[in-house]
């Protein structure tokens, strides 16, 4: 049986919505429109835990423009802001 979220195309988890649930599959920091370096924005995802392979829910979206969200990354919950989501991934 194949599993659902094989056959979903690839999002920036920033456009996912909240109950949104998925797989990272690569990091695109150059392509965020962070204000961090590309190079620092990659490093900073990683070590919070927005590794390939993870996991990842959408939890909560903020009131004001629904930034930032809250997201569970395999068991931790980590506040991050869309545009910096915008460099993640997920199918």
């Amino acid at each position: 049986m194949t599993d659902p979220i094989d056959t979903r195309p690839n999002l920036p988890l920033g456009l996912a919505e909240c109950g949104f649930s998925g797989v990272i599959q690569h990091l695109a920091a150059g392509d965020a429109g962070s204000a961090l370096s590309a190079d620092e924005l990659e490093c900073r995802l990683i070590e919070l835990g927005f590794v390939e392979g993870a996991r990842v829910t959408v939890l909560h979206e903020g009131i004001v423009g629904r930034d930032p969200i809250a997201v569970r990354v395999e068991n931790v919950t980590i506040a991050v802001r869309r545009r910096e989501a915008m460099a993640i991934i997920v199918a």
